[in-house]
């Protein structure tokens, strides 16, 4: 469908938790029923929103197929409201994932979150305008170079933003996040959002984000750091989170951050497997015991955060 710019609700402040997908045997399917307690889990511990088949959704391994049953597990799953991931770089493959998405979703499709993928903000600025323009849905423009290959100046980004109504948010993923939020907030109405595991989330809360929107293992963690900023200000935040930090630099280790990362879920029981699919490497062995004792380490923080949610 083609229709005209329209302005979009901008995303809600705090947590969108970014959902890995499980996979199951020796054939790696997609495992439904993990990826269900998975999605409940993160609305039980106050999540606002999911980001699901990001990069952390090993959504360049899946097939057409799996991205729907994925989408579809996840909102069968869940009342939270839905971004979904968009890999491409060029603008007809994007506009095609981002159709099929809405396809799936339908008005549970809260965005579709596209990669910056050029430095040239009339480039970048027309290839968002071209999706929403063949779909109609809002869009998050996620800058991560790490994934894209793409280095986008904030200002740039910023300028192709301030064309773009119906961009609902922004997630920012170029280090120095920090500094790059400070520029984005400073010349955006909408709502900027910190990533890369939650690394610099108390330096990104201080410099204007609105929340995360990260696959950290702990969300819950994540959650109630984001709160205790907006109630209580760094000191609360910085209180809150400092027992989750070695898990957070733990999971941020190079060509293993995603093998880290659902480990660590399926050792919490979050999930059954920690499987991931090639190009992406598995934990080595030598690892596991780190792993679990810094999981261990954090445990006391996790019950504590736990009751106080079920109080809550």
């Amino acid at each position: 469908m083609t229709i005209g710019q329209e302005h979009a609700a901008p995303l809600e402040r705090g947590v969108w938790g970014v959902v890995p997908t499980p996979f199951a045997g020796s054939a790696r399917d997609v495992d439904t029923g993990s990826l269900a307690g998975l999605v409940e889990h993160y609305e039980a511990v106050g999540a606002v929103g999911l980001t699901v088949l990001g990069v952390f959704g090993e959504a360049a391994a899946l097939s057409i197929a799996e991205k729907s049953l994925v989408l579809e597990t996840a909102a069968e799953a869940s009342s939270l409201p839905i971004v979904a991931g968009v890999a491409a770089l060029a603008t007809r493959p994007a506009i095609d994932e981002a159709t099929a998405a809405q396809q799936v979703l339908g008005r549970r499709l809260k965005a579709v979150m596209v990669q910056a993928n050029s430095p040239d903000p009339d480039v970048l600025a027309t290839h968002l305008e071209a999706i929403h323009r063949a779909t109609g849905a809002a869009v998050v423009v996620q800058d991560y170079p790490a994934a894209s290959g793409v280095a986008v100046p904030a200002a740039t980004l910023a300028d192709a933003v301030r064309r773009a109504p119906f961009v609902a948010a922004v997630k920012a993923e170029a280090p120095p996040t920090a500094l790059a939020i400070a520029r984005l907030t400073a010349l955006l109405e909408v709502p900027v959002f910190g990533g890369l595991g939650g690394q610099g989330l108390l330096d990104e809360l201080a410099a204007g984000a609105a929340g995360a929107m990260t696959g950290f293992s702990c969300p819950e963690a994540l959650v109630a750091t984001v709160r205790a900023f907006v109630e209580g200000g760094p000191a609360a935040a910085r209180r809150t989170f400092a027992p989750f930090l070695p898990l957070v630099n733990l999971e941020q280790q190079p060509r293993l951050a995603l093998a880290l990362r659902k480990t660590l879920f399926r050792e919490r029981g979050l999930i059954a497997d920690a499987a991931v699919r090639p190009p992406s490497a598995p934990l080595p062995d030598e690892l596991l015991p780190i792993l679990r004792e810094q999981l261990d380490g954090a445990r006391s923080a996790l019950t504590l955060l736990d009751t106080a949610v079920r109080i809550g």
